[in-house]
């Protein structure tokens, strides 16, 4: 790479890398270079749930088709921007009809993998505190959806990074027999799933269980989170840190093309990474920036 074309990618990445960018993702997405962004982490505007008061803003169209279209359209760009080592991980939550739930994710995710993206993993986020529902007819839902889509076969992934505690042979253990079954040859007795398994029934745990924690499950369990300035629920940060840890490497981009309150930005900073954040809200937009400065000054005391 010559001398002047590094100058004029500095120059370039400048202007997004570590900014929060006031506009429409469709349009702001163009100003960043295609395979730039290692991570995407975001949660668009549901399917009309709620008006942030901006003509442009996603979550508004009239049908369903719509707003799937509105999405798709803007992921084109996401996926032209990302890395193909690149991960997103997308949050999307559903509605209800005159009854009827709709299926709002699933629409999305079936229309994106249609468009060449993989769908990795489904993963069902739980909400130990969701809003109690007056629902008489239906059971309240504390769960949402967060879908793991990569745009090639060959992306980055730190299972490591996001290990959980083993709960076999632990107080929490569901297996018949429990912790007595631990370290003794033989001492797996079933003839199902562990039958075959030298390393189990050898008493070889070392190799059957990784010294660090079983790998990352499929469910989920965050509390929303809140904080003063935003008048309802954001991303916990905690959800964040999870998908960033597994999905982004060190010192590499985080985007959010949604950017709101600007939690996925303070978390990717917290965990040294760059970040790039849009929203086509103004009020947003400063609440980000704000909260950034903020997070500079308490590391700088």
């Amino acid at each position: 790479m010559s001398g002047d074309v590094r100058q004029y990618k500095k120059q370039s990445d400048a202007l997004w890398m570590n900014h929060v960018t006031c506009g429409t993702a469709a349009k702001k997405l163009r100003a960043i270079p295609a395979d730039s962004i290692d991570c995407v982490v975001t949660s668009p505007p549901y399917f009309q749930q709620r008006d942030y008061g901006e003509k442009s803003q996603i979550g508004n169209e009239k049908t369903p088709l719509e707003y799937v279209d509105s999405i798709v359209k803007i992921f084109a760009e996401v996926q032209r921007v990302l890395k193909p080592s690149g991960t997103c991980w997308l949050n999307l939550g559903d509605k209800y009809r005159r009854g009827n739930l709709m299926g709002m994710p699933w629409r999305v995710a079936l229309e994106l993998m249609d468009h060449q993206w993989l769908l990795r993993n489904e993963i069902v986020w739980h909400k130990p505190n969701a809003m109690p529902s007056s629902a008489k007819s239906r059971l309240t839902v504390d769960h949402e959806t967060i879908f793991f889509l990569v745009k090639s076969a060959d992306y980055f992934y730190d299972a490591d990074a996001i290990r959980e505690p083993h709960v076999t042979f632990s107080d929490q253990s569901k297996m018949k027999g429990g912790r007595s079954h631990f370290g003794k040859r033989g001492g797996t007795p079933e003839k199902g799933k562990n039958s075959g398994s030298s390393n189990m029934h050898d008493a070889r745990w070392d190799q059957a269980f990784h010294p660090q924690g079983r790998n990352k499950r499929t469910v989920w369990s965050i509390p929303l989170s809140k904080f003063r300035d935003a008048h309802f629920a954001v991303f916990p940060p905690a959800l964040v840190e999870t998908c960033i840890k597994a999905g982004c490497p060190k010192d590499g981009v985080v985007l959010d093309p949604f950017c709101g309150s600007g939690t996925t930005l303070l978390v990717a900073k917290s965990l040294n990474r760059n970040y790039a954040g849009i929203d086509c809200s103004k009020e947003y937009c400063k609440m980000s920036r704000r909260r950034l400065k903020e997070a500079d000054q308490t590391t700088q005391l």
